[in-house]
């Protein structure tokens, strides 16, 4: 439990590389009318490139399932599972009951996600990363049977007092998008499709 410091988290990040074939599945929620707080005139592409950015970072790591009410815009190479649309905490209830072992959970608003920061979230078993607001960017559950639909403001804390998760510092999951500005003020690279489209003039 606690928080992982940098020594820790390379320590993790290492096992990590060397067990690629005990790869978690990764479960990314995704609503078509995500990022309603981003007022910017490209919400919708920017909403649809940093969910291609986090498909491909997943992709590269295990099998990717995403749980959505826009299929349209899923990357052919990850699997669809039907929002039942009744909020996040049962749209990743209903992706991870198509999951045996090790999953991830990660947000679609995390367009510095990465290979190696999603196998240093599953290196550190029961953990979360929470995000600057107290909310949950991400969850690493070795058993799914341990997920509850906790989501909302405050739910890091509320992920805690549920079970004894770890709360994983791994800046490029702690980097959300919620409202404008957002995106120039994460300081680290970009997926390539977010950083396409945000070198398109509006």
């Amino acid at each position: 439990m606690g928080d992982l410091g940098p020594r820790r988290r390379q320590r993790l990040l290492e096992r990590g590389l060397t067990t690629l074939r005990r790869v978690p599945a990764v479960v990314i929620p995704y609503r078509g009318d995500a990022k309603r707080r981003v007022s910017s005139p490209i919400r919708a592409a920017v909403a649809v490139a940093m969910l291609g950015d986090v498909v491909e970072a997943a992709l590269a790591v295990g099998r990717v399932v995403v749980v959505t009410d826009d299929r349209a815009v899923v990357p052919i190479s990850a699997e669809v599972v039907p929002d039942p649309g009744a909020g996040l905490g049962p749209a990743v209830a209903a992706a991870l009951a198509h999951v045996d072992g090790h999953a991830l959970v990660v947000n679609a608003d995390l367009p510095a996600a990465t290979p190696a920061s999603l196998l240093a979230l599953a290196a550190a078993g029961l953990a979360l990363v929470e995000a600057h607001d107290g909310s949950t960017n991400a969850l690493s559950l070795p058993d799914p049977r341990r997920f509850a639909p906790l989501y909302g403001a405050g739910s890091a804390a509320r992920f805690r007092a549920h079970a004894p998760f770890a709360t994983a510092a791994i800046p490029e999951l702690q980097a959300d998008v919620d409202a404008d500005g957002d995106l120039e003020q994460i300081g680290l690279p970009l997926g390539p499709r977010t950083r396409a489209l945000l070198a398109v003039p509006a």
